[in-house]
């Protein structure tokens, strides 16, 4: 009874979700040479307990790198638009005493589109002539 009433506690006291919503290229604009994809959000809760997280990882680089940009890659994207990011502890972290802490994600997905820039941009400016002599 003991294990099943902790693994309840645990199960209800973390979560993470990753939520996606297609959208119209057409009615969203993202700028020049881009096509939207998706809006992606992610969200990473934990519960704690005298410091102790149950399950804990909470932190933004899960919400951004392992959840929010993997989702994007994985419906096709190139690149992630209008980036933002959030992680929430209560009342300066005295949460982590008794209570919960989260952080979120958000983000427009987007496909590259239209003619590749310039393939040297990345090279540098271009090398300087020699003066000429004068006489």
């Amino acid at each position: 009874m003991k294990s099943l009433l902790l693994s309840a506690l645990v199960g209800a006291a973390a979560c993470s979700s990753v939520s996606t919503v297609r959208l119209q290229p057409e009615t969203v604009d993202v700028g020049a040479g881009l096509r939207p994809i998706a809006g992606i959000q992610s969200t990473v809760s934990t519960f704690y307990i005298l410091f102790i997280p149950i399950p804990g990882d909470v932190n933004l680089d899960r919400v951004v790198n392992r959840m929010l940009l993997v989702a994007a890659k994985t419906m096709g994207a190139d690149k992630v638009t209008n980036l933002q990011f959030h992680e929430e502890c209560a009342a300066a972290c005295l949460s982590k005493i008794f209570g919960s802490v989260e952080a979120r994600a958000s983000g427009i997905a987007v496909q590259v589109i239209g003619p590749p820039g310039d393939p040297a941009a990345d090279e540098g400016p271009e090398p300087r002539r020699p003066a000429r002599a004068t006489r």
